[in-house]
């Protein structure tokens, strides 16, 4: 019995670790034709250094950056459609379409 619960035990150690890096990414239009986003981690990491896409919907790159030290990244905002993609590596990228940054 104290095996099992041992093994119970981990697996949910396990679990809260692997869930505690979650990547934070939103966008928000700056109304002067700028867009800014704002990145982290669930565990109040920085994201400082974040590589950051502009793409658009077929994949083309428009800009690329490194989210700043205090974890945003502004850029001016393209005509037409893009996507922005907060890229921390695998497991960990997200993407925001243009369309949803809204001042």
């Amino acid at each position: 019995m104290r095996r099992v619960f041992v093994i119970v035990l981990m697996m949910i150690c396990i679990t809260t670790i692997a869930q505690a890096h979650t990547p934070l990414c939103s966008c928000f239009d700056n109304g002067d034709d700028t867009i800014t986003c704002e990145g982290g981690f669930s565990d109040g990491s920085s994201a400082s250094g974040v590589a950051m896409r502009v793409e658009t919907p077929d994949s083309r790159i428009l800009l690329e950056g490194k989210m700043n030290e205090d974890s945003e990244f502004t850029f001016d905002k393209p005509k037409g459609d893009y996507n922005v993609l907060f890229d921390a590596g695998e497991g960990h990228k997200i993407i925001v379409p243009g369309k949803e940054i809204v001042e």
